[in-house]
């Protein structure tokens, strides 16, 4: 175990495979400071056998919550985060450098609003309250190109049954990818799904980012090196 990611607090520690990195390059002083000293104050914590209730994560001010799976480097969550002061937002993320990032964001921001959940996702989804969240984000999640790999990406039938659980009626599910093989995946399965209304009606309403959706790194690496990003939006039916 590399030295940074002792860091992470030890209630958190992995329960099953994960296929990718959890870290890269060391940290700077600054960034592991974050780890060590804001992170355990705003990280979700599971306990066997109990529901988390979003809202008693959050002040009772917060009237809306939001989940954000995989949020990279932090960039749309902060960005929401501090244009939606009076949403509460979890942000996932195993990959300890991104936490970093976000954790800059949040500091930087005074992010009051923002609790993270550092390790896999797919531990946390079945512990949470149903019918709790407004929106949910899955923006530029890994595709796993290889057709051997398929079982790997996010969106399947047992993963859409869970975000559609997690959602209030009238709930909306985003989903972003520079892809081609993750866009034609998950817009195939999330079609076909009973819970799920595709909102798109022209092709710009898929092609290009809608104003309340703050751009990522992700997606500027994307658009630099002429991929061409989707973004999809869904209602919860």
């Amino acid at each position: 175990m590399s030295k940074d990611l002792a860091a992470v607090p030890e209630e958190t520690a992995p329960r099953r495979n994960f296929y990718g990195r959890r870290q890269g390059r060391p940290l700077r002083d600054s960034r592991r400071r974050l780890i060590e000293t804001l992170l355990p104050q705003i990280t979700v914590t599971i306990e066997p056998g109990k529901v988390i209730d979003p809202a008693a994560l959050f002040a009772p001010e917060i009237k809306q919550h939001w989940l954000e799976i995989g949020f990279g480097g932090g960039e749309h969550l902060a960005a929401q985060a501090a244009t939606h002061r009076d949403v509460g937002l979890i942000g996932c993320e195993i990959f300890l450098n991104g936490i970093a990032s976000a954790l800059s964001h949040i500091e930087a921001d005074n992010l009051t609003n923002v609790r993270i959940y550092p390790e896999d996702v797919r531990d946390l989804l079945p512990a949470l309250k149903p019918q709790s969240f407004d929106k949910i984000f899955l923006l530029f999640p890994d595709p796993w190109h290889k057709a051997r790999h398929a079982s790997r990406r996010f969106v399947n039938q047992a993963n859409l049954d869970i975000v559609a659980s997690l959602l209030k009626p009238g709930g909306e599910f985003r989903i972003g990818s520079d892809d081609p093989i993750y866009i034609g995946w998950s817009l195939a399965h999330t079609t076909r799904h009973p819970s799920f209304k595709w909102l798109a009606e022209k092709s710009s309403d898929w092609l290009v980012r809608p104003d309340d959706w703050p751009p990522s790194r992700y997606e500027q690496k994307a658009i630099r090196q002429g991929r061409v990003p989707h973004y999809f939006r869904f209602r919860r039916v």
